[in-house]
């Protein structure tokens, strides 16, 4: 067994390198827009839907 067959070749490194990222920047989208959602909602029921009292 020779060391250089059991590590990836660079192109497997930065192949599995970029799927990290990826992952991560889509964790990272997701987590965004959660919050924005939920705050829009919470933001609907506390200011008022007309200007009826002017």
């Amino acid at each position: 067994m020779s060391g250089k067959d059991d590590k990836p070749t660079r192109e497997e490194r930065l192949a599995a390198k970029l799927r990290e990222n990826l992952r991560r920047r889509k964790a990272q989208a997701r987590e965004l827009e959660q919050p924005m959602d939920s705050a829009a909602e919470d933001l609907g029921e506390i200011l008022p839907k007309s200007d009826s009292g002017r």
